[in-house]
This record gives structure tokens, sequence and C-alpha cells, in this order.
């Protein structure tokens, strides 16, 4: 299926305490935090996920796949893609899973050299997370052959 030229995109990552929310579009290939979704185990306030889908209304949703470094799947894995199916189902969007590797260490990184807050737990990172996840899947679009 081709690909919008200037689709708006929502990306998350998934965690059992928060889930960080970053909006972008295809067409600058860059997103902006959005929001910290607090969880219970997992689960979301679904209500405030699906206002920010009304809001934003993103062509393709994109959720990270917390890959170990060797590429195989761990029990994260496994939540991350059954939120996926949920927001799938829950609100009939395309939702696209996102190799995460080493974005919440290299949003951490961000933070601190930006002079923010070791207390990761109280100023999360996930939102950043969430850019750096829409900005992996926007660069690996780009470095696709159009056919």
């Amino acid at each position: 299926m081709p690909e919008s030229v200037s689709g708006r995109l929502l990306a998350f990552d998934f965690g059992t305490r928060r889930i960080g929310v970053a909006a972008g579009q295809t067409l600058t290939g860059t997103g902006e935090p959005v929001a910290m979704i607090a969880a219970r185990d997992g689960i979301p306030d679904w209500d405030q996920l699906g206002r920010l889908l009304q809001e934003w209304q993103p062509e393709r949703v994109l959720v990270g796949l917390p890959l170990n470094m060797d590429g195989s799947e761990n029990d994260m894995c496994a939540r991350a893609r059954k939120f996926g199916k949920r927001l799938h189902g829950r609100f009939h969007v395309d939702v696209a899973m996102v190799d995460e590797r080493l974005t919440s260490y290299e949003a951490k990184g961000d933070v601190m050299a930006a002079g923010g807050s070791r207390d990761f737990g109280r100023h999360g990172v996930d939102d950043r997370a969430a850019v750096l996840i829409l900005e992996t899947w926007c660069n690996q679009q780009a470095e696709q052959p159009r056919e």
C-alpha cells in the first residue's frame, strides 16, 4: 500500500506504568511529545487514548516493540503487541509495530544532556521515547526503495 505524503502519526512507548505518546507526520519525519498516560499493569485510560486519537486523527499509529538486543522477543513484546491489537480493535486505526531497542536509553541521555533530572520515575522519558519511535519509523520508510 503506498504511503501518504503528509500523513499524521501517533506513536506510543508502551509501559506497564506509563505510556508515552508523540505526534508527527510523514512529510517532515519528525515528532513531538504529546502526553504521558498513566497505566495500571499496562492498562491505560482508554477514554484518554480515544480523546487523543480523536484530536490528532492519525493515519497510522505506531507502537514500540521492545525487542532484546539480539532481536528476540520477550514478555514486554507480547504486552506491547496486545496493546497494539487493542488500539486497532477499539479505535479501528492502522497499527504498525516499530523496533524500539535503546529508545528509552537514548531519551534518558537527551534529558540529561539538556540538564534534566535523573528522577526518571517522576519525570519520565516515555513521551520522548515515543518521539524516537516515530522518527525511527519515518527514517525506515524513507530508506525503503519506492516502486
